[in-house]
């Protein structure tokens, strides 16, 4: 049987963490979406950076744009494609949205990195782009720093259905759920419908552990022979360990009578996400993060080379809630050897943020560098 079906009657949804012409028009998605189950699709500036700057695929879209529209600038121009793709996707998930009852067949577009400590200029783009998408299965992605918290529960408060984006740490996913729930809560105070609102909490992996790991890899070369035994057996673990306890606080959240009221009118659960989940170091297994973290009533958007491994050679198998004493032992065991987690997550969503800026700013070049040489052929 498809292993990623598998996952799927295990109650987790798989999505895509990937988009680009090809696959939006040669029908490969349409056929992900038939035989895989595939229940969405995530997006952010690394990926379209990719997309069009990888090929000649967008510059005919680039030279008809600028034909019509000469006045349009690099920035407007990485919209209207981002845009169109989003679009073309969120269509081709409709079928999904609807049987799904509106918790799958989301298509994600994130706003502009630039503004993740900007709460204002956050909230005014991201209905910017719901608006310019106009499909209701479109989930725009907010970084999850603490000024995007309030633009979460404003964006949840008025409609728009958020992908709370670049999550490390239990710590800051409490505050996301807690600003989703403020958002629905002011909803139904108004007397607005929950039920078409659908959100997720993008729980990163796969970069605690290289972070750790490096960390770990430090204190093993000064190690006596009794520690390094220690050591060794927490790299490679300590970010599962990490998102197992996120999804301990997800379960507490959505248990209590809090959120059973919201229910009642119809809310859904915000779901954890797991992103970065492919493997960065080839020491370990290709499809460790999803093997390991296989739960109900999450998501895991796999990255391309992953997603064909797993589907290959994947075990699916419910395991997030498994050995949770050991996750905890393996997290307690962090201070004694001078690392502070808190640290290293607070320094990985700061560098995510600079990471997607400068994916940003690499697609803007990318376009322009095209414009000038359709312009001048």
């Amino acid at each position: 049987m498809n292993r990623l079906l598998q996952l799927q009657k295990l109650g987790q949804s798989v999505w895509y963490d990937n988009i680009h012409r090809h696959l939006l028009h040669c029908g490969e998605l349409g056929r992900m979406i038939k035989e895989d189950g595939l229940g969405g699709v995530t997006t952010n500036p690394t990926i379209f950076e990719k997309a069009i700057g990888g090929g000649d695929a967008y510059d005919a879209p680039i030279r008809m744009l600028i034909t019509r529209h000469p006045a349009l600038d690099s920035r407007d121009l990485f919209n209207t494609l981002a845009v169109e793709d989003v679009q073309r996707a969120a269509d081709l998930f409709q079928p999904v949205y609807e049987q799904s009852h509106h918790i799958n067949g989301m298509v994600s577009i994130e706003v502009s990195p630039e503004l993740a400590y900007n709460t204002d200029a956050t909230i005014s783009e991201a209905n910017q782009l719901f608006e310019a998408v106009n499909r209701p299965n479109v989930m725009i992605k907010v970084p999850a720093t603490r000024e995007g918290l309030t633009a979460i529960e404003v964006l949840i408060s008025e409609g728009i259905n958020v992908n709370a984006t670049l999550l490390f740490s239990v710590k800051r996913y409490r505050d996301v759920a807690e600003a989703y729930l403020l958002g629905l809560e002011k909803r139904l105070r108004r007397g607005q419908p929950l039920h078409d609102i659908t959100s997720v909490a993008s729980f990163f992996v796969s970069r605690v552990d290289t972070k750790v790991d490096a960390l770990l890899q430090s204190r093993l070369e000064k190690a006596d022979e009794e520690r390094r035994g220690l050591i060794q057996s927490l790299q490679g673990r300590i970010a599962i360990a990490n998102a197992k306890m996120a999804y301990q606080a997800w379960q507490e959240i959505f248990g209590t009578e809090r959120f059973a009221q919201l229910k009642a009118s119809g809310a859904h659960p915000q779901r954890l996400l797991w992103g970065s989940t492919g493997t960065k170091n080839p020491a370990y297994s290709d499809t460790l993060y999803i093997d390991e973290l296989i739960g109900p009533d999450t998501v895991n958007t796999i990255p391309p080379a992953t997603y064909q491994a797993f589907k290959d050679h994947g075990h699916p198998q419910r395991t997030l809630d498994k050995d949770l004493d050991g996750a905890r032992r393996q997290l307690a065991e962090l201070p004694a050897l001078e690392i502070d987690l808190d640290a290293v997550t607070d320094t990985l969503e700061e560098e995510g943020v600079c990471q997607f800026a400068d994916s940003y700013h690499g697609v803007i070049d990318v376009i322009e560098t095209k414009r000038r040489l359709l312009e001048a052929s």
